[in-house]
């Protein structure tokens, strides 16, 4: 039985480093700012919204024209957008009667380039 819980990843006894244990502790953010992560990460974590800051990649698109090159209606692309203001990761302008998006920080372009160069390989084309 024991052998089949080590290969599961799970230790055969309980035996706690009570410094290990005390140092890792100690690095834990606060559980507050773990929510907010976890949020920030839940709101990234919707394949149509990572569309959205892809197509807004180095570049500013009304909301008609983003709708058009998503494929999606314009109310569809207006409830991504809102999670990714929400969120901090867009920006718009108004100009007449037409609503500008881009990319607010440059940090949610890089965070979405670096997990998809991480799992190049591990996606199938």
């Amino acid at each position: 039985m024991s052998k089949r819980r080590v290969s599961e990843g799970i230790c055969e006894v309980d035996c706690i480093d009570g410094p290990r244990a005390a140092a890792a502790r100690a690095a834990l953010p606060p559980e507050q700012e773990s929510r907010a992560v976890a949020e920030a990460v839940k709101v990234l974590a919707h394949p149509g919204r990572l569309r959205v800051l892809k197509a807004l990649e180095g570049r500013e698109l009304c909301v008609c024209d983003l709708a058009h090159v998503l494929g999606l209606s314009m109310s569809g692309t207006s409830a991504q957008l809102r999670e990714l203001r929400r969120l901090g990761a867009v920006q718009f302008r108004a100009h007449g009667k037409l609503v500008y998006y881009r990319i607010a920080d440059a940090f949610w372009s890089e965070l979405i380039d670096s997990v998809s160069e991480k799992l190049h390989g591990a996606i199938p084309r």
